[in-house]
């Protein structure tokens, strides 16, 4: 009796909705469509706007170094002023080079190409910082050392050969050879091949024969060697 009750109200209900809204023109039906769209959207805003959301907390705090730890790497520093050193001696570009304040011995030996074979590094501080002007001399071994009272790496005067000791040029060895003043593999096989296609030299002078060896080279060599 209920079911059969209700369905012609329902019937009733809907018959004057349509009368209602077949009454209205077309642009009073856009309004109510219009209208209708806001109520539903702002529902849903609203809605949404209601639910639980994740809250993100920021701070500017920035921990000092003894909270962050030790740091990852060294920090670079500028370089220092330039210095400039004389590298001599047993290496293999002997030479003036130019440095930074604060660079070491083993570094102006690098700079210079390195030691050259049976160098003799002992005598040397190569640990020990580098000062402007200063001239480092790398001795070969079995040749006198630096002067008493030179600083090791120092400022120690002199070329490859010791205070005094003259190179025999008629029975010096390669390796004797080499070790003059600005005489490298190439130039020191060239003496000895001269040596043996004209025999010995009779002259200091005689070096000037030899090709590669012109009168600067020749003023260099000339105080460390005799015949």
């Amino acid at each position: 009796m209920q079911a059969s009750s209700s369905a012609p109200g329902a019937g009733v209900i809907r018959e004057r909705i349509e009368r209602k809204l077949s009454g209205l023109d077309r642009r009073e039906l856009v309004g109510l469509a219009v209208v209708a769209v806001l109520i539903v959207g702002g529902a849903a805003f609203w809605y949404v706007r209601s639910l639980p959301s994740r809250v993100s907390i920021a701070t500017s705090y920035a921990p000092g170094p003894s909270r962050a730890g030790p740091v990852a790497g060294p920090i670079p520093s500028p370089p220092g002023p330039e210095i400039v050193v004389d590298v001599a001696g047993w290496v293999r570009h002997p030479g003036v080079y130019r440095f930074h304040e604060g660079d070491r011995v083993i570094d102006a030996i690098e700079a210079a190409g390195g030691a050259r074979p049976r160098a003799d590094l002992t005598s040397i501080n190569l640990a020990a910082k580098l000062v402007d002007g200063q001239q480092i001399v790398v001795y070969r071994v079995g040749q006198a050392g630096p002067p008493p009272g030179s600083t090791s790496g120092g400022a120690a005067s002199g070329s490859g050969s010791g205070p005094g000791e003259l190179v025999n040029l008629n029975t010096a060895t390669l390796d004797e050879i080499e070790g003059l003043p600005g005489i490298g593999p190439v130039l020191g096989q060239k003496i000895l091949d001269y040596r043996t296609q004209h025999g010995p030299f009779r002259t200091v002078e005689d070096l000037m024969n030899v090709s590669g060896i012109g009168d600067k080279r020749f003023a260099d060599l000339k105080p460390h060697v005799t015949v």
